[in-house]
């Protein structure tokens, strides 16, 4: 059997997941990957057949999406194109983590195609939904990626064709430990800005990782660092707590680690208020945005001494071999 595993490269979570799902579609068939996309930081440690911009959405500097880049980055002509003219007729099964190219084109030419992703388990009825609608995000959930079945991810069980977090391997391998200093990982805001708030926190010691910073600079007990997966890891697993977005990986990690965890949904993220309200639910804090006004919230959690406790066993050949079976493939 030929199967196709497409990936979003639009931030790191699709990207650290594959790193454990690859290995195990490939003892079902011959396999080739397609990554598109353009905001991942981190490298797929396999060979990339297809590789393509893709629809990719832009972090700005204010808590969100930088809607005038994501624009401007985007031709609609060239999606098109790229629909009608990728190869999923050469393969038995389109395996799909919200990549959007594959999708609308094995739809298109009746190729099988099985979502394998945390944005599917947003469909389901019996998740925890955020407290305000979006009209526009609900549209990207349902219609961005479509597949003929789904098998999704989450933080809870939700539904019978809902899985916990695929925590990758150098996680699940890492030997966890407290030190001194706290983790930061919010893309969508300005480093600078975040520093000036941080340093009101006394007697605090913060590792910022900021897409936006080309070098590391230090402020005081502010350090800041470009994105780097292997020394994001490294941080993220020896601190006192993780405060980062409300995206999937990051904060699954953080629990499955034991870290205290501290949230902000993106603004104009549907997704990450799906994940905030899911959080929200099992006991994370919540922050509407990293404003001056939400300095007592950010002391308050760094004062209180209470991480969720959760366990995440490894289900990554368990879901994988259920979306397989989706696809028509005998086990």
């Amino acid at each position: 059997m030929k199967i196709l595993y497409a990936i979003q490269g639009t931030g790191n979570g699709h990207i650290a997941r594959a790193e454990d799902v690859v290995p195990v579609l490939r003892d079902y068939g011959s396999l080739d990957l397609f990554v598109s996309g353009a905001q991942a930081d981190i490298k797929l440690p396999y060979p990339v057949k297809y590789k393509s911009k893709g629809l990719s959405f832009y972090f700005g500097k204010k808590g969100g999406v930088d809607i005038l880049k994501t624009f401007k980055q985007n031709s609609s002509k060239a999606v098109f194109r790229e629909i009608k003219s990728f190869p999923v007729e050469k393969y038995d099964l389109i395996i799909n983590d919200f990549e959007p190219i594959s999708a609308w084109s094995a739809r298109k030419k009746k190729i099988p195609c099985i979502a394998l992703s945390h944005q599917s388990a947003l469909l389901s009825k019996k998740v925890p939904v955020p407290r305000h609608y979006d009209p526009l995000g609900d549209w990207i959930l349902n219609n961005y990626a479509p597949s003929d079945d789904a098998v999704g991810f989450h933080f809870a069980r939700f539904d019978k064709n809902i899985y916990t977090p695929v925590i990758r391997k150098k996680i699940r391998e890492a030997q966890a430990r407290v030190n001194d200093h706290y983790t930061v990982y919010l893309p969508a805001y300005d480093d600078r800005k975040l520093v000036v708030l941080l340093l009101k926190i006394p007697d605090v010691r913060w590792h910022v990782f900021s897409k936006h910073a080309h070098k590391p600079y230090h402020i005081g007990r502010v350090s800041v660092y470009p994105v780097n997966n292997d020394e994001f890891v490294a941080s993220m697993v020896t601190a006192k707590g993780i405060f980062c977005g409300a995206g999937f990986e990051t904060p699954a990690e953080a629990l499955y680690l034991g870290k205290k965890l501290l949230v902000v949904p993106m603004k104009k993220q549907y997704e990450q208020h799906y994940n905030a309200e899911a959080l929200r639910e099992v006991g994370v804090p919540v922050l509407k945005n990293v404003k001056k006004k939400r300095l007592p919230q950010i002391i308050e959690w760094v004062e209180s001494d209470r991480p969720v406790e959760i366990t995440y066993p490894d289900i990554t050949r368990q879901a994988v071999e259920h979306a397989l079976t989706l696809g028509g493939v005998r086990l």
